[in-house]
């Protein structure tokens, strides 16, 4: 073993040696101590070369002068005085796969007056060790205690090989493959091959390790400490999951301390009277585990979705956790319109308006048909539940093109669902086309979204001027996205499909979509031309008057009575339904108000907000202004008011949301904070502080509105819930209803048409009549019920339920112990026979009817062609020609080009005027066939 000039490096294999590596003795798998010692496994180094001689500093180093050929002659020079000393082999030189040197004694750490490492000051000679290692792994060798050095030595943090503990041993990490550079003192027995072993080939040794180097053992962390540091991570999915299972328990388990729910007990405050603690301790429970989710500031995607589908199951699946049957008596209704077309093939208009627009119960009657499903009672049960986890979809995809923070987006995820308290989510064409509006318009902020920053100079004068102009420059509150031809045109396609099939199932939604659409397009947010709306109007209208025809010939006041009676219709949807109520029940309705008049209120500050930071929500306030607009239509069987909050919650549950978060997301490295206003003043509060302050805020708000939603949605229990012996009792009059029947409801007076507040028209609905009959506030009293059975065919029935009793209690007040005495006073007349007792419902008829009346046949509803107009023919091929020019314009306009505006041009020549000829011929059957028709 000779020495020769070298570097204060060591280099294995390709290392280059102008680059050193750290010197750490970890790298090799052992420690070194900051005072400089050498590793315990170092190789033994000699002072100086065999022949006594000083290595010549003028040679010239490794891979620095000569680079790798200068390496390579340097090991194959002879011993002479003036060049690099022999290299010792030992006589297999195919086996070297390694060379190692290592510098002779310790170097100082550079200084700022002295040279680095490598750069010797002139007459400073340093001297290197130099080995070449075998391939194969020798056997170690007995080390020896390796003494401690006074020079000090900067080293790298440790990432690999042996950690010293504090008792100077050493425990394993991970191993980097690296070669230590540090300098082992003399009397070193370990091998230099050992030195080169990696630290997974041997088994760990213990090493004496200085003071600063240890590591206290109990410095490291505990198990429990570490799931403490990761709680964020793992604690709200097992608080959401927590809380669900316990919110099932205290539901569905029999009634006890803290648990169970006992229907007896429900009163004029809804289901909230009657669900025990656990419950509500359940449900602020998830929302905690939410907030906790949202405070870390992450877009945990399936975290929290998840939490806001557990919430929605807790909110809106807690009747069909209590009843085993569907909520709504109208929802049964609507499930005979299924069954009939099913039976019979065909929808009538003329045994129900609702049948005029069948695309809902089509739908359903060819999926249940197809999948061999003849009982809708379990669909029906559920349907709430699913339908509001259904509306989350589209509007967790409306919330991603908006520009607003990770918990902006998910909080108004929240409010979408804690403050649903409408009630429009049962099985019904309404809750179906919601879906489908929303669907609409997420597809249109996705694929056709378009945001166009203010280019324009600011206007010299006008005050007013200048304020719209101050707000169009505001920053876009949308997201733009470009997609391609193809992609847009195909949900060009998704559009119209989606708009048909709302028009053909319900008569509001089409209105609010075309609404929402043409705002849109006003507001220059979608890219889309004013050929769709017209497009689309086409299509809602000649539904109307060619499809229709049988619910509004003869019937036009009806149709269009209420345009534009704003203040009638406003008061028929909240005045009218507060008056005449039970004092605790109007507590209910008080809450229904009070949510939505909190959520407007939130909705106007997060507006505030919003424009103090400079961003515009065009969007979100079209979303939520333009169904007030349905107002003036007509008040919709008092319920327009409801369809109005219904489709105006998007927007609101937006808007409210920036009442909390209001910031802009840090996105760039130019804006790696969340935006915040620009102050006049200087006042600037701590971010930090804020946010915790809004996080909190907003938690609280949650926890209180999710409160009073369960009165909100669950008020009604008394006669909206169904129970087993109701459904039962209408099940017999099925059974009975041959070759047909009659039913008679109970009703405060006669008039007009009040909805049963019975599960009516489940089977044969084209069989059995359902008719009104006054009753008393006197219990006592059946001289109105007799009188209207003895008026009736055989085959008629009285229905007496406790779902009619709370709803004549509730809204118009009767006696609390009306419904027992109802029903003993019939179980007494010597005329009446009780033919269904249940502990809710019992049906009573007449022992005998008069002589010579018989059970009239079943109605057989009018066939035959509807009405029609001398230029309902022209006004079909107008239609047509229309709709393929204004489809084909689209088109032509998202492919873009100067050659497709000539061909733009061109159709609008065809369009206009067909256009015109179609919207003259639909005019035309409104005057003919309505009016001539009265």
């Amino acid at each position: 073993m000779t020495t020769t000039p070298a570097a204060e490096t060591a280099e294995v294999e390709g290392t280059d040696p102008t680059h050193p590596a750290p010197s750490d003795g970890t790298r090799a798998g052992s420690d070194s101590g900051p005072t400089g010692t050498a590793p315990s496994e170092a190789a033994e180094v000699p002072d100086e070369a065999p022949d006594g001689g000083v290595p010549d500093p003028d040679a010239p180093v490794d891979g620095r002068d000569g680079g790798d050929g200068a390496s390579d002659e340097a090991d194959d020079a002879p011993d002479t005085p003036g060049a690099p000393p022999e290299v010792i082999s030992d006589g297999d030189d195919s086996e070297v796969t390694a060379v190692m040197r290592l510098p002779a004694r310790p170097i100082s750490p550079p200084t700022a007056d002295a040279p680095e490492a490598g750069d010797a000051s002139e007459g400073e000679i340093d001297t290197t060790t130099e080995m070449r290692l075998p391939s194969a792994p020798l056997r170690p060798t007995q080390e020896s205690p390796a003494p401690e050095s006074a020079t000090p030595k900067p080293t790298e943090p440790e990432r690999t090989g042996a950690v010293a503990a504090e008792d100077g041993t050493a425990e394993r990490r991970p191993r980097e493959r690296a070669v230590a550079t540090s300098s082992p003192p003399p009397g070193t027995s370990e091998t230099a091959s050992e030195a080169m072993l990696a630290p997974a080939d041997r088994e760990p040794q213990s090493a004496p390790l200085s003071p600063e180097k240890a590591t206290p053992a109990a410095a490291r962390p505990s198990r429990t400490t570490t799931m403490m540091r990761s709680a964020a991570m793992w604690l709200p999915p097992l608080l959401t999951i927590e809380g669900l299972i316990m919110y099932v328990l205290a539901l569905r388990v029999a009634p006890g301390p803290l648990r169970g729910v006992d229907v007896t007990k429900i009163d004029a405050l809804g289901l909230i009277s009657a669900m025990p603690v656990t419950a509500f301790a359940a449900i602020l429970l998830m929302l905690v585990a939410f907030f906790v989710t949202i405070a870390q500031n992450t877009d945990r995607k399936f975290l929290l979705l998840f939490q806001i589908a557990a919430i929605t199951f807790a909110l809106h699946g807690a009747s069909a956790l209590i009843s085993d049957e569907a909520r709504f008596p109208t929802a049964y209704v609507h499930a005979g319109f299924v069954e009939y077309i099913n039976r019979t093939g065909e929808s009538s208009a003329i045994l129900d308006a609702r049948l005029a627009w069948p695309g809902f119960f089509a739908l359903v009657a060819f999926v249940t048909k197809a999948a061999g499903v003849t009982d809708l009672s379990t669909i029906m049960r559920w349907t709430p539940l699913l339908s509001n986890l259904l509306y989350l979809l589209p509007f967790v995809l409306i919330l991603r093109q908006v520009v607003a923070t990770t918990r902006a987006r998910w909080f108004a995820a929240l409010l979408f669902v804690i403050v649903q308290w409408i009630g429009q989510d049962y099985f019904s064409s309404q809750g179906f086309t919601y879906a489908i509006y929303l669907a609409f318009v997420a597809i249109v902020l996705r694929w056709f979204g378009k945001v166009e920053p203010r280019d324009k100079p600011m206007p010299a004068k006008g005050r007013v001027r200048r304020l719209l102009a101050r707000l169009d420059g505001l920053t876009p509150g949308e997201l733009p996205h470009s997609t391609g031809v193809y992609d847009r045109v195909i949900m060009l396609i998704v559009l119209i499909g989606l708009f048909g099939t709302a028009t053909a199932s319900h008569q509001i939604t089409p209105f609010m979509m075309l609404g929402a659409l043409s705002g849109l397009i006003l507001l220059r947010r979608t890219s889309l031309s004013w050929a769709l709306p017209f497009f689309l109007g086409l299509i809602v209208l000649s539904w109307i008057s060619y499809q229709t025809v049988t619910f509004w010939s003869g019937h036009i006041d009806q149709l269009f009575g209420g345009l534009g009676r704003i203040l009638q219709n406003l008061q028929s949807n909240t005045g009218d339904r507060i008056d005449g109520s039970d004092p605790r029940h109007a507590l209910v309705l008080m809450a229904r108000l009070g949510i939505c008049g909190v959520i407007l209120a939130l909705a106007a500050i997060g507006l505030l907000r919003r424009v103090r930071r400079g961003v515009g929500d065009r969007a979100a306030l079209l979303l939520l202004c333009i169904p007030v607009l349905a107002l003036g239509l007509q008040n919709y069987g008092g319920e327009i008011g409801l369809r109005i909050y219904l489709f105006a919650l998007p927007g609101a549950c937006i808007l409210a949301a920036y009442a909390f978060f209001p910031n802009l997301p840090a996105g760039t490295e130019d804006a790696p904070e969340e935006t915040v206003p620009i102050r006049r003043r200087n006042i600037r509060f701590n971010p930090e502080l804020t946010r915790r302050i809004s996080l909190l805020l907003a938690a609280g708000c949650a926890m209180a509105l999710a409160m009073v939603f369960l009165v909100a949605r669950y008020g009604n229990e008394q006669f909206e819930r169904v129970s087993a012996s109701e459904v039962a009792a209408m099940h017999y009059i099925y059974d009975h209803d041959e070759p047909s029947a009659r039913v008679l409801y109970l009703s405060p007076t006669l008039g007009p048409e009040v909805t049963p507040i019975i599960p009516w028209g489940e089977r044969d609905f084209d069989k059995i009549s359902y008719e009104q009959v006054e009753v008393s506030e006197d219990p006592a009293d059946l001289s109105g019920t007799l009188t209207k059975l003895r008026a009736s065919p055989p085959n008629t029935y009285l229905v007496a339920t406790r779902a009619q009793a709370g709803y004549l209690q509730l809204n118009h007040g009767y006696p609390a112990d009306w419904a027992p005495r109802f029903r003993a006073a019939l179980d007494a007349h010597k005329d009446l026979k009780r033919v269904f007792n249940g502990e809710d419902a019992a049906v009573y008829t007449l022992k005998s009817f008069p002589e010579g009346t018989e059970i009239p046949e079943r109605g057989v509803p009018i066939g035959g062609s509807d009405p029609t107009s001398p230029w309902t023919p022209v006004g079909l091929v107008a239609l047509g020609v229309t709709w393929i020019a204004l489809f084909t314009y689209q088109v032509f306009l998202l492919r873009g080009g100067e050659r497709r505006s000539k061909a733009r041009r061109r159709i609008l020549f065809i369009a206009v005027p067909a256009f015109v000829l179609a919207l003259a011929v639909i005019a035309e059957r409104f005057v003919v066939i309505g009016y001539q028709l009265q």
